[in-house]
């Protein structure tokens, strides 16, 4: 089997068309196509059915998932090991992390990165969605989820607050809720069920049960817009709304924390341009709050 030609087939698995497919590999929708055929026609089997909803894998296409994604580790450890003995400090590096810390940290630390290796490129996503670093879909990922691959390193950043906020004008308009009343006669605003795993249906130890969902978000910039609308009560790291003249922290002696964490795959921990961009972003969280030093090999 070609590569090229089974990269395109595991794109067209996992996104379902070839226009996805397309804009996931950065290439266009016709060379997809060509590709694909090529790879049924090399293999004298037909990978995938079209139907009006996509590309649904046959049976065959089922059983060369396996081979293909055998190929994907292959190649992308082939990657990483090469780039963890570069010690060259240029070139691309990617970055995964959600919209908050990306826009409250990461470009601090791209400008501290920018400033002493001007050849050096990051490509930052913000997403809440966790990233396959097995999968190079990024070198570097900050979040709050600590990983439990083997293979990754992870080094706790910092440990955050959260608290249980609403803009001042909706508190005016409806008073602060009750403890124990699941929040009877307000409206909350919280992320979307596909973002809350792990997550109860509770906002500062209260359940929701009697609260109107006014909005479910997928950013955390966008929840703190809601609460600065009005919409209604949410959770928000204190960082991001403490000093906010529009916003008002609602049971403050309630509290829950969260640990940042900043993972990379092993096989790329002494490339010199994944530590550099490492070494910036420790030292920006070190700089804007205290940060445990910690760094591991999760067990």
């Amino acid at each position: 089997m070609d590569w090229d030609n089974t990269r395109i087939f595991l794109a067209v698995y996992r996104t379902g068309t070839l226009r996805a497919a397309a804009a996931l590999l950065q290439i266009d929708q016709a060379t997809v196509g060509r590709r694909l055929a090529a790879l049924e026609k090399s293999l004298e089997a037909r990978l995938f059915l079209r139907t009006s909803n996509g590309y649904v894998p046959t049976p065959a296409g089922e059983l060369a998932l396996l081979a293909a994604e055998g190929m994907e580790r292959a190649a992308d450890q082939l990657v990483r090991q090469t780039q963890g003995i570069d010690e060259r400090v240029s070139g691309t590096v990617r970055v995964a992390t959600s919209d908050t810390i990306g826009s409250h940290l990461m470009i601090a630390a791209v400008q501290k990165v920018q400033a002493a290796h001007p050849d050096l490129r990051v490509v930052l996503t913000t997403s809440l969605q966790l990233t396959n670093l097995a999968r190079r879909d990024a070198d570097i990922a900050v979040r709050n989820v600590r990983p439990d691959n083997p293979d990754l390193i992870s080094r706790r950043l910092v440990r955050r607050e959260i608290g249980l906020y609403a803009s001042k004008a909706y508190l005016k308009a409806h008073g602060e809720p009750r403890r124990g009343t699941a929040f009877e006669g307000h409206a909350v605003v919280i992320y979307q069920r596909a973002f809350m795993i792990g997550r109860s249906d509770m906002l500062a130890g209260e359940p929701c049960a009697n609260a109107r969902v006014a909005m479910e978000v997928n950013s955390g910039l966008v929840l703190r817009e809601a609460v600065r609308a009005g919409l209604g009560l949410a959770e928000l790291p204190v960082y991001l709304a403490e000093g906010d003249p529009r916003l008002k922290r609602v049971w403050p002696d309630r509290a829950e924390h969260y640990d940042v964490w900043m993972v990379l795959h092993g096989d790329l921990h002494r490339s010199g341009r994944v530590r550099a961009v490492a070494d910036a972003i420790v030292d920006v969280f070190a700089s804007d709050d205290i940060a445990p030093p910690l760094c591991e090999r999760r067990r």
